[in-house]
């Protein structure tokens, strides 16, 4: 009997693929790709110390890998069979995120790996959207639609194929595993030509273009692939200097010295050349483009409350309303309100505001009993290491969606979430991305104590 490969190989096989057909499709991500590697580069040689943390928490291999796609289904029966491809991948939904904060018609989930081990092999992730027809106020159209998506089918036959069989004998030979993956690869590949009629099209873009993007094509092509850049702001001024268009904004909180959450930005979605069902005359459509992130510690709950109601502050403040589309007025807001925000990872720490990794020091000595993690820690026997966040931020997501969809302003936020609705159509409840984190921290916290012969401060200190 033939081996089984594993399942963060697999993942490893497709985002490689995934990354190589996109370059072909999208030319300018390839050039953004040069452009992260070379910030990258440069970062890592004028901060000596980031690159020695990064080594030592396994980021570092994984830098020039990592990516992550976002891709919309329509229909309730797609996103539960996008959810068994991605399992044989080893990724699995990780919270739920209501874009209709921003006005857009889908909920939201990332597939990723959950395991520590897994994401430091590759943390490839997909952010999942599912449409939201019941969010549209035009029935007639709303029933049309549904009509369309009916008449798809998104995974080829031989894919499904290879997905009953990984499910049947717990995963996918070595032959098989490649053969899934080209497989797979062309449920996501562009399609210039569309499904509908230019009139068709053109009432679902009148409704919204989302909307139009979901239903019009033969399936979820890629929307965009996105790098992790370790300085944000120096990718988006050398894409001015490339001449590459970005929007005008960076999503997520401010540049600063404990970068946290999610900080993202991208260039303008391409006009592709479509054509219409029934119809020799070209159509344009507007829908993929190219997204860059910077990655910060993951916050805890209390973390994550304080910046939620720092990030209301902003859009609250009248410097915002009065400068809509002002990038530079809102950048200062941003920084004036988070100015608040404690800063530091020793503080983001001692406060109880993010995740954090506990290893044993190299060479560690400590003698008798410690009175708190703390002491640990100052006698340098302990190390503490932020966590990556794995996941995304809702506004910041809609807020990249809103840009490439003709609007880069931040006002008329209206939210009404369904998340039984979504894990209905997922068929499985989404994980909790902040117990994946705490429980990580506590792991290592316990197994660092009892290596230290400090068990006793486990349970007084687990949430240090």
């Amino acid at each position: 009997m033939s081996q089984h490969m594993h399942p963060d190989d697999i993942r490893t096989l497709f985002s490689r693929a995934m990354s190589e057909m996109y370059r072909k499709e999208v030319p300018q991500y390839g050039e953004l790709i040069d452009l992260v590697n070379e910030v990258n580069e440069a970062t890592l040689r004028a901060n000596p110390k980031l690159k020695v943390r990064l080594e030592a928490a396994g980021e570092l291999d994984r830098l020039d890998i990592e990516r992550h796609g976002a891709i919309r289904v329509g229909t309730a029966e797609e996103l539960f069979n996008i959810r068994r491809m991605f399992a044989v991948m080893g990724m699995y939904p990780v919270g739920y995120y209501d874009l209709s904060v921003a006005g857009l018609p889908v909920h939201s989930t990332a597939f990723r790996p959950t395991s520590w081990t897994a994401l430091k092999r590759n943390p490839f992730r997909i952010f999942t959207s599912l449409l939201r027809l019941d969010l549209l106020e035009d029935r007639d159209l709303a029933e049309a639609a549904e009509a369309i998506l009916a008449e798809r089918q998104i995974i080829s036959g031989r894919a499904f194929e290879l997905i009953a069989r990984a499910e049947e004998n717990g995963g996918l030979t070595g032959q098989e595993a490649k053969r899934f993956v080209g497989e797979a690869l062309e449920t996501f590949r562009w399609h210039s030509q569309a499904t509908v009629s230019a009139e068709t099209y053109a009432r679902l873009h009148e409704a919204h273009r989302l909307i139009a993007d979901v239903v019009s094509f033969r399936g979820p092509h890629i929307n965009h692939l996105t790098p992790r850049t370790l300085n944000i702001d120096a990718v988006q001024t050398g894409m001015l200097e490339r001449g590459i268009t970005p929007k005008l904004i960076i999503e997520g909180p401010p540049k600063r010295a404990a970068d946290i959450l999610l900080r993202q930005t991208s260039f303008k979605a391409l006009e592709e050349a479509i054509v219409f069902e029934g119809a020799d005359a070209a159509g344009k459509h507007t829908a993929r483009f190219g997204e860059i992130e910077q990655r910060g510690v993951a916050l805890t709950a209390k973390g994550r409350q304080l910046y939620d109601e720092t990030l209301a502050a902003v859009r609250r403040d009248p410097e915002v309303a009065e400068n809509s589309g002002d990038a530079e007025a809102y950048t200062s807001t941003l920084k004036k309100h988070f100015s608040a925000f404690p800063d530091g990872w020793a503080n983001l720490r001692r406060e109880g505001l993010a995740f954090f990794d506990y290893q044993v020091a190299e060479d560690a000595c400590f003698q008798g009993h410690a009175d708190s993690v703390d002491a640990l820690l100052k006698a340098e026997a302990l190390v503490a290491t932020p966590q990556v966040y794995e996941d995304f931020l809702p506004v910041s997501a809609a807020g990249i969606f809103r840009s490439n969809l003709g609007s880069d302003n931040h006002s008329g936020h209206t939210g009404r979430a369904n998340q039984s609705a979504f894990e209905a159509a997922l068929g499985t409840a989404v994980a909790d991305e902040m117990a994946i984190y705490a429980r990580r921290e506590a792991e290592s916290l316990k197994a660092a104590l009892e290596t230290l012969g400090q068990r006793h401060l486990f349970v007084s200190d687990k949430a240090a």
